[in-house]
């Protein structure tokens, strides 16, 4: 618009002042080596106004013309985008359906106008991984790498994932590290970071992200307690073959609140003390436990009970005696159990009598304890209750076979 009114402005100047200038406008002369032009001063201005309006003129059909070109240029453009949305999602749908092939020809065809290329070359990977093909997966977490670069969490988070489905864990572990640094709350990265230090055995790694795990609380509580159970027996079993009984306790007494306060670690512990015979700081262990928790948190603290071999007289012994007289009718068995072992071990098979004479009369009674309580009846001379006790053995083995012939 600027331009035009120039234009006109021009011309409108040289028709006023031409009338004024005719008897006094001089001329104009350009000279050249081989050509003279001359002009009046009127005749130049209106020539340069021309000369304006032509430039002007060519402008607008270039900017026309480009225009034109650019909206061909963007509705091919939209076009192939449309197209590559479309396949894209056929991808989905056919390597949903397992035929892998088909969706990576798919993702990778459209990585180009896809809207979003790096998930086009992630999924074409993956596709490529669940047909086997290591070699294209990796081409293309390359290409999407260099799209999205180094640090992306996206990529390295699916190239960790085919690093497991093709079973190189060392490779694996080393992804997944980094990813840690990089994003140490990002949920899927804790969840596949779960997945590799379980399958490495990785349990000092694993014990690091415990805390955070429980933090962000992405898990079920059964899932949760299952992982520290997992990390915890394999910590004692690691610490107890690298170092030994002795190492084993220094190692707990370094342990945090957490791992301390966990009854399941430490009857791992007490169990892991009584393999190695060291039957006096398992039993230590065994009476700070149960004078801290109440019956119903101990869990298999009396089965580790039944293996201890205590002097009699011992703190553990009184303490056992005390507690069973205040539980529940649901718990005498467990501390019965666990005392009539005891007693039968240290050879007073008297008392351990009358502990598994009562433990026969539930259906707490499990085939050990019959074992244990046949021999304490033998020992004291009981054939009465011996024949008892293998009467019942018989019933047992003839359901057991019963039920195997059904």
């Amino acid at each position: 618009m600027f331009r035009v009114l120039f234009l006109m402005l021009l011309v409108l100047a040289a028709l006023v002042a031409g009338p004024y200038l005719a008897g006094q406008q001089g001329y104009v002369r350009i000279e050249t080596d081989t050509k003279i032009i001359e002009m009046s001063i009127v005749t130049l201005v209106l020539f340069f106004a021309a000369a304006m309006a032509l430039l002007y003129g060519t402008e607008w059909l270039v900017r026309r013309f480009c225009h034109l070109s650019k909206g061909s240029y963007d509705w091919f453009f939209y076009r192939k985008q449309k197209r590559a949305q479309q396949e894209t999602l056929e991808g989905l749908m056919q390597m949903s359906e397992g035929n892998y092939s088909k969706a990576e020809k798919l993702f990778s065809k459209n990585a180009k106008y896809a809207n979003e290329p790096i998930i086009n070359l992630i999924k074409a990977a993956e596709a490529a991984q669940q047909r086997g093909d290591d070699l294209e997966a990796n081409k293309y977490l390359i290409e999407a790498s260099k799209i999205g670069g180094e640090n992306n969490v996206a990529v390295e988070l699916a190239r960790a994932k085919i690093l497991v489905q093709q079973g190189k864990l060392p490779a694996a572990r080393t992804a997944i590290d980094s990813l840690l640094e990089l994003t140490s709350n990002n949920t899927e990265v804790l969840r596949l970071a779960i997945r590799i230090y379980q399958d490495s055995k990785a349990y000092v790694a694993l014990d690091k992200i415990l805390e955070s795990i429980g933090q962000r609380s992405f898990l079920p509580c059964e899932e949760y307690e299952a992982l520290e159970h997992f990390v915890d027996d394999g910590l004692l079993d690691e610490v107890m073959n690298e170092k030994g009984q002795e190492g084993l306790l220094s190692w707990w007494e370094g342990q945090p609140s957490r791992r301390r306060k966990s009854v399941y670690a430490r009857v791992g512990l007490i169990k892991r003390l009584i393999d190695s015979e060291d039957h006096e700081s398992a039993q230590e262990l065994a009476f700070e436990t149960l004078k801290k928790y109440e019956d119903e948190q101990l869990g298999n603290l009396f089965e580790q009970l039944t293996r201890l071999q205590i002097d009699e007289g011992a703190k553990l012994i009184k303490l056992l005696v005390k507690r069973m007289a205040k539980a529940d009718v649901h718990y005498t068995d467990d501390y019965g159990r666990a005392l009539g072992y005891i007693y039968a071990r240290e050879g007073d098979f008297a008392r351990a009598k009358g502990y598994f004479a009562d433990l026969l009369e539930h259906q707490e009674c499990i085939a050990n304890d019959r074992i244990m309580a046949l021999y304490v009846a033998e020992q004291v001379g009981d054939t009465e209750l011996a024949e008892k006790i293998r009467q019942i053995n018989l019933k047992k083995v003839n359901i057991a076979e019963k039920v195997e012939s059904e």
